[in-house]
């Protein structure tokens, strides 16, 4: 992509409202605008991040055996007054009448929706187990929106839901997605700590949320050590011993951290660290398909209320997230795995002839190689290109001036390091291209 035709708004101010680094940042950066309180606009360069993660979530989904599906925003009052739910849940859930005067929401959630769905569809013990999920918008009208896409009103959530014929089957697919998160957060370049949690108004015994390690994170996490030296190999491989070893850890959230008369784990190593909330996973047993009235048959010619979990990952958070750990002074350090575009391209001299055609060639070549590159062909000063290139973060950037030419040379600078080399251009395409 070339960077004279994008719709690129880099600006080298930071709004006055803007709070925590990854608000700032997804502003000068480009990547959304805020178009009423909590809202968003997600711009390109912010939306190709926000696709990337969304499909890292997806194929850790899939794999763990989920079946995606799409169901939609709005729901009716009469869904949420079948599992007592609609007076019960607050002012964050918005609600509206129809020009029927038909009672209707905007969903935060589709615990009943998906009980609903799956209620008239499936009767026999042969259907089960299933997991379904769905990534779609959501919103939840905070008194308070603050800290851009960290606490919104209108943001993307993975949420999954799955239905089990017994308390054993449960524990099952909720030790699936136990797995799903880690190699999730893993795959996106995060340390996550699971939280044993309380379940709140979504219901049930059993509930951890999963903390990125960040110290702008808004809850103070309490843990033993252990669990920062668990490997980003061991949780990309992560199984039923890797639960066990993470849930008999000791973590706790501040409130729940004070609750406890004497700490099992020593002063040396409990460790104090500030945590992002970006996923979190119920076992809620029949809580939903009792109240709704949902039954299977059992092998037996019984009847009973299938067991259900629901599993939250916060999509849109994420970015925020990434950006909160992944950062410095001149802007974004994106992993790779997410990374809007691989490679940023700087021609240093666009008035330059013979700059400009090696410039082209490279774009070209990069092209097709398959490999992303935003070109900066644009007739800027060279320091700006370098300022736009540091705020987005793109992984690597490759710069092509009239002196390496020169010397028949590009230099090669990564963004997470800083480390510059000089390579031949057949050198510098092959780095780029492995």
């Amino acid at each position: 992509m070339r960077l004279s035709r994008y719709f690129l708004p880099v600006t080298k101010e930071t709004p006055a409202d803007a709070q925590i680094v990854s608000h700032k940042l997804m502003l000068r950066a480009g990547l959304v605008r805020q178009t009423a309180a909590g809202i968003y606009a997600w711009l390109p360069l912010g939306l190709r991040v926000l696709r990337k993660i969304e499909q890292v979530v997806r194929e850790e989904q899939n794999k763990a055996g989920a079946v995606e599906m799409l169901m939609p925003t709005v729901q009716s009052a009469d869904l949420w007054r079948q599992s007592g739910r609609y007076d019960a849940y607050g002012p964050e859930m918005l609600r509206f009448t129809d020009r029927h005067e038909r009672e209707m929401l905007f969903g935060p959630t589709n615990e009943e929706m998906i009980t609903a769905i799956f209620r008239d569809a499936v009767k026999s013990y042969r259907d089960l187990p299933r997991t379904l999920y769905h990534i779609q918008w959501k919103f939840r009208d905070e008194v308070r929106p603050r800290f851009g896409v960290m606490r919104g009103r209108e943001f993307l959530m993975k949420d999954a839901y799955s239905f089990d014929l017994d308390e054993e089957g449960l524990k099952r697919s909720y030790e699936a997605m136990f797995v799903a998160y880690l190699r999730t957060f893993a795959r996106l370049g995060l340390q996550a700590v699971p939280v044993r949690a309380p379940t709140g108004p979504i219901g049930g015994t059993l509930s951890h949320e999963f903390h990125i390690l960040a110290d702008t994170g808004e809850s103070a996490l309490f843990y033993d050590a252990a669990i920062e030296e668990v490997s980003r190999e061991e949780l990309l491989g992560a199984d039923a011993s890797t639960i066990a070893r993470l849930t008999g850890l000791y973590a706790m959230e501040e409130e729940e951290h004070a609750k406890v008369a004497e700490c099992p784990v020593s002063a040396d190593r409990l460790r104090t660290r500030r945590g992002i909330e970006v996923g979190h996973i119920f076992a809620f047993g029949t809580k939903y398909s009792a109240s709704m009235g949902m039954t299977v048959q059992t092998s037996d010619g019984g009847q009973v209320h299938p067991q259900m979990g629901s599993y939250g990952v916060g999509v849109s958070r994420l970015m925020g997230a990434i950006i909160e750990a992944s950062h410095d002074d001149a802007g974004i350090i994106w992993p790779e795995s997410v990374a809007p575009f691989r490679v940023g391209l700087i021609n240093m001299r666009a008035d330059d002839c013979n700059v400009t055609s090696a410039a082209d060639e490279v774009y070209a070549k990069l092209s097709d190689a398959g490999v992303d590159a935003l070109y900066d062909d644009r007739d800027e000063r060279g320091g700006a290109k370098f300022a736009t290139m540091d705020v987005i973060g793109l992984p690597w950037q490759l710069i092509v001036g009239p002196k390496g030419l020169e010397k028949g040379v590009v230099e090669l600078k990564q963004r997470a390091t800083g480390e510059r080399q000089e390579l031949s251009i057949e050198s510098a395409l092959a780095r780029l291209s492995a």
